[in-house]
């Protein structure tokens, strides 16, 4: 399943590789970029391994092969060193949870926190099962899907459910689409253009799960992040409005008339995010409201089960 988004490799000397890491080295600290970044972009890029990248001993061949000529290779690193591009966006594909996806300044890059919805996706599974439930054959969403990652992981993780991935961006459906056929699913997650629910009104009552990373950042706050993610990622799948929650409180209010009774509703959110979400779930009838914490212990991502029926809306 997972197949790597590698180019063909041409040789390069190994002399002249050595002495442009020493420098490369230099500048990533000069720079406060971590050194691991160049590391991981060489592991991507080069045929070294992280042994022989840790080690030095490739110093002993002539000839080591790259994706890129070494002035494309230094070109690439004063990007990330000097416009502060992601290394992700230079390589073109970034690794998350056992796939490798493509990614572009069209998406956000996932992040492993987001892998945590997977996780708990999976544990809502096995409870469902041992209630003689089995939402693993129904319909599941992934709304503002971007790059595909979290509609991907639902593929493989229900081989036996559909799987409906929604994107306002038509740039972000290119790379998801593309991700998905490059890993062997595109026949198993419909794509579709528009505004959250919006495209899905044939599902109305039948969805078993929806997931979603949504923008949850206040407007303002989007610009003062790092100039990585401000000037790079793209702010339409950043910002959450004025306080961060526009999108939340939406997917909170419209996701009854589509969820059949007792779905899963399952989002990730900001830190101090969840006093605000929790009572709002609560009060539009949602049952078993779990705050679920992600790899750093942060509670991101509210689960919930759909209100049984829409007489409370």
């Amino acid at each position: 399943m997972h197949e790597v988004l590698k180019l063909a490799r041409i040789a390069i000397a190994t002399s002249g590789f050595i002495s442009w890491l020493a420098a490369a080295q230099h500048l990533a600290i000069e720079h406060s970029v971590e050194p691991a970044e160049l590391d991981w972009l060489l592991l991507e890029v080069t045929d070294l391994d992280r042994l022989s990248l840790k080690f030095g001993s490739y110093e002993r061949k002539s000839h080591l092969h790259c994706e890129w000529s070494l002035a494309t290779l230094q070109s690439k690193w004063h990007q990330r060193i000097f416009d502060r591009v992601p290394v992700q966006y230079l390589v073109g594909r970034t690794p998350w949870r056992k796939f490798e996806l493509q990614v572009s300044p069209a998406v956000l890059i996932p992040r492993p926190e987001t892998e945590c919805l997977i996780d708990y996706v999976e544990q809502f599974l096995h409870t469902a099962l041992a209630t003689a439930l089995n939402p693993a054959h129904g319909h599941w969403v992934d709304l503002g899907t971007g790059s595909g990652a979290i509609a991907i992981a639902l593929a493989d993780l229900m081989p036996h459910a559909s799987i409906h991935a929604v994107d306002i961006s038509a740039d972000a459906l290119t790379i998801a689409q593309a991700n998905a056929e490059r890993l062997g699913l595109g026949d198993r997650i419909q794509f579709y253009q528009g505004r959250w629910f919006e495209p899905l009104a044939h599902l109305k009552g039948s969805i078993a799960g929806m997931i979603s990373n949504p923008p949850y950042i206040p407007s303002q706050e989007v610009l003062s992040l790092q100039p990585e993610v401000m000037s790079y990622e793209p702010h339409l799948a950043l910002d959450g409005g004025e306080d961060g929650l526009e999108c939340l409180r939406q997917l909170i209010q419209v996701a009854p008339e589509y969820l059949s009774p007792s779905a899963l509703w399952m989002v990730e959110m900001m830190q101090g995010q969840m006093d605000t979400i929790v009572p709002l779930l609560d009060h539009a009838g949602y049952t078993d409201i779990q705050r679920l914490r992600d790899l750093e212990g942060v509670d991101r991502f509210a689960l919930a089960l759909a209100p049984k029926s829409l007489n409370h809306l």
